[in-house]
């Protein structure tokens, strides 16, 4: 669901963007380094809830006893290719399952490519897996700190809550999916081999409002399951003892830990010294902006002066994160299976793992290497001041040493390997 999600401050890996082209469009961003921002911000008036007080996702309707059916339900939607305009693209076109549920359906910029020549997102390709654990949107404002952060919501920009409103975002845009309209939707269901038990499930309708829930909810209970948030990655049976990791590997969980040299963990959460794989999301479900280089394989869609500023153009009044500072932030995604991806980012600018922890490693030490003009050019000049440059590996200045050296590099990269769950069958 690429661009149809959006969004995220201050470390992202990279869109159901989830959304269903987005579920289509989008995948990983990547970012190390703590939250940090040194600026107050412009406009924040609300005592934000506590991390424990975000209430848990919410599936509306969706009927616990019939949760295996509509998950069943779920899945044959997921992979149906009749349900974009015009066939041939289906949800799993861009959340492809051999690529960790992320993918671009055949593009090679950086985004995914729509229902049509021509046609893609605005952002990377997300992984939909784990999302059963991710919170709706909220702020919350640490006692003492000195700007309230924000957590949450699906996309990259956390816009929505409900994963089952997710979908209708990708069928309806003209660039991924494609539908005309929720009527179009209708009829296609309808028709489609699942037919009757979409209507044993949510019963007959003619009312598109009433599809395009009953299609979310159908997806959101495949999405939730457990073929989704398998944790059968080698990392997950390392923390079982059921297996042990290589020399490399080992080094590179260490390195990943280590606040003065990857600093990964800060933002991508993990606990190594228990044997519960969900304490180890690889992600706080924050956002971070970490001066992404600017896509220029996508010029050709975005003019000079067109920027994706994330988190404070989310579309959503029940918290405002239009705050300044929230400008050029994305959601921090999560690490699980970001090998098996094939951009990274929240533009897709890079297309390979290693190159995206040499940038986290040298963006502050080599700057030239990764900017072709000013730094942090894919971000207006009045919000530059906001990306994270003072946690490690972003607390150097040009010509210092890089956080991370070679091999150093090599061995978070292998250890970032054992993330990835075995491919579906």
């Amino acid at each position: 669901m690429s661009q149809s999600m959006t969004a995220a401050p201050r470390g992202a890996l990279g869109t159901w963007a989830i959304s269903v082209t987005a579920v289509c469009v989008a995948s990983a961003t990547f970012a190390y380094g703590a939250r940090t921002r040194a600026h107050e911000p412009a406009s924040v008036a609300l005592a934000p809830p506590t991390m424990s007080s975000a209430p848990a996702p919410k599936l509306s309707s969706v009927s616990r006893p019939n949760e295996a059916a509509r998950s069943a339900l779920g899945k044959l939607i997921f992979f149906d290719k009749s349900l974009s305009e015009p066939e041939g693209t289906s949800c799993a076109s861009c959340h492809d399952p051999a690529h960790g549920f992320a993918g671009n359906h055949g593009s090679t910029v950086g985004v995914p490519l729509g229902s049509r020549a021509g046609h893609f997102g605005i952002r990377n390709t997300p992984s939909v897996m784990y999302l059963k654990f991710t919170r709706p949107f909220h702020l919350h404002w640490e006692e003492d700190a000195p700007v309230v952060d924000a957590y949450g919501g699906f996309f990259w920009d956390g816009r929505v809550d409900d994963l089952a409103e997710v979908p209708k975002q990708p069928l309806l845009n003209p660039n991924e999916m494609n539908n005309a309209s929720g009527a179009s939707i209708v009829a296609k269901i309808e028709h489609a081999e699942y037919g009757a038990d979409f209507r044993q499930a949510f019963g007959a309708s003619t009312d598109a409002e009433h599809t395009l829930r009953s299609v979310g909810e159908a997806l959101a209970s495949y999405l939730t399951s457990p073929e989704l948030a398998p944790f059968s990655s080698k990392y997950d049976q390392f923390i079982q003892h059921r297996v042990a990791l290589s020399t490399q590997e080992a080094l590179g969980l260490d390195l990943f830990k280590d606040s003065a040299k990857g600093g990964c963990s800060e933002c991508h959460k993990l606990n190594d010294t228990i044997p519960v794989p969900e304490r180890s999301l690889f992600t706080d479900h924050g956002f971070d902006s970490v001066g992404v280089p600017r896509n220029a394989k996508l010029s050709v869609d975005h003019a000079p002066d067109h920027f994706d500023l994330g988190l404070c153009q989310r579309p959503n009044p029940k918290f405002h994160s239009d705050s300044p500072e929230f400008c050029g932030a994305f959601r921090t995604p999560s690490l699980r299976n970001v090998a098996l991806r094939q951009s990274f980012m929240h533009n897709g600018v890079f297309s390979s793992l290693r190159d995206v922890v040499s940038f986290y490693a040298s963006r502050s030490t080599n700057p030239r290497r990764w900017y072709r003009g000013p730094e942090f050019d894919d971000l207006p000049t009045q919000y530059r001041e906001y990306v994270n440059v003072d946690k490690a590996p972003y607390n150097r200045h040009a010509g210092d040493a890089p956080a991370l050296d070679d091999r150093e590099i090599d061995a978070i990269v292998a250890f970032l390997g054992t993330l990835s769950d075995p491919v579906p069958r």
